[in-house]
């Protein structure tokens, strides 16, 4: 039996919203059609996966594991679409997400060398978003820091960053050579809106405001609102006049790796691969910041 695509889009869209009127809205269609929709997705699979009550709507296990799966399914049939288009156009393109300070350059020039016919494009993206665009096809390979979803992607670890303390230019630390965890205890924390992710061991409790980038994260911080953690590399691309970068050792570094897609299999992206990998030996080797500034200020430019 073969997954109609269409009944999971409507799946997903009842599920997101636990309410058939206001899923029918958005999916423009008429609400009895999408229930019967729904009822023939539950025969298919042959297993309810909503309780319909007085008390609205609700999720059975069985509907929640349709919905834990159903996303990177739609996400991949999404990106196959994506991908005939782009080739029925006759273009050979590889589109290359980064996150900030990660360098792209030097896997992408040992790449075209070996495909001079194929653009390497480049776009940076941002920790929310990395597995998603990875998964729908807007991206065909990303460089990642970690945590991300690894469901549906094939993750290559390829170096780890020593990470940095962010204060601001006036903090009673900022002059220090370095800092320990138990320097910064107490202090409020600019950071993504998971606490789970930060990378100290002595959570802080007062996250006081969540940011997206590295942008946001300087701009907080400078204005006092916090301090941040943020991978080393930040010290050289992202200077701000009113921001230190203080090195705090005790902190495990973060990894950067690469991801792809595992439903997006072609010889081009594990070309890619592996001209990723040869670059982030030589990085790693080189252990200073050249390497890096090369990378991003390039890729800042393309990008």
């Amino acid at each position: 039996m073969d997954l109609d695509l269409r009944k999971l889009r409507y799946f997903a869209a009842v599920a997101d919203r636990l309410h058939f009127g206001r899923a029918a809205d958005e999916l423009h269609i008429a609400q009895p059609v999408l229930s019967r929709q729904i009822r023939a997705l539950e025969q298919d699979l042959g297993a309810s996966l909503f309780t319909r009550d007085r008390h609205g709507v609700a999720l059975t296990d069985a509907g929640r594991q349709l919905l834990a799966d159903v996303g990177p399914l739609l996400a991949s049939a999404h990106a196959v679409r994506r991908r005939v288009t782009v080739a029925a156009r006759g273009s050979r393109r590889l589109m290359v997400g980064f996150r900030a300070g990660i360098p792209v350059i030097p896997a992408a020039r040992a790449f075209e060398a070996r495909h001079p016919d194929v653009v390497v494009d480049v776009q940076r993206i941002e920790g929310d978003e990395q597995a998603a665009m990875l998964l729908d096809g807007r991206i065909d390979v990303g460089y990642v820091r970690l945590p991300i979803d690894e469901a549906g992607l094939r993750v290559t670890p390829l170096y780890a960053e020593p990470r940095v303390a962010v204060l601001p230019a006036g903090h009673r630390l900022a002059g220090k050579e370095e800092l320990t965890e138990a320097d910064l205890a107490g202090e409020p924390l600019v950071w993504p809106a998971d606490p789970g992710t930060q990378p100290t061991r002595r959570p802080h409790p007062n996250v006081g405001y969540a940011v997206r980038g590295v942008d946001e994260t300087l701009e907080h911080v400078a204005a006092g609102r916090g301090i941040s953690f943020l991978a080393r590399s930040a010290s050289v691309f992202s200077s701000h006049p009113d921001v230190v970068y203080v090195p705090i050792p005790e902190l495990a570094p973060e990894q950067v790796c690469l991801a792809v897609a595992v439903s997006h299999t072609s010889p081009l992206v594990d070309d890619f691969v592996t001209a990723a990998q040869a670059s982030a030996e030589i990085t790693a080797e080189c252990g200073n910041y050249e390497m890096w500034q090369l990378g991003g200020e390039t890729a800042s430019k393309r990008g």
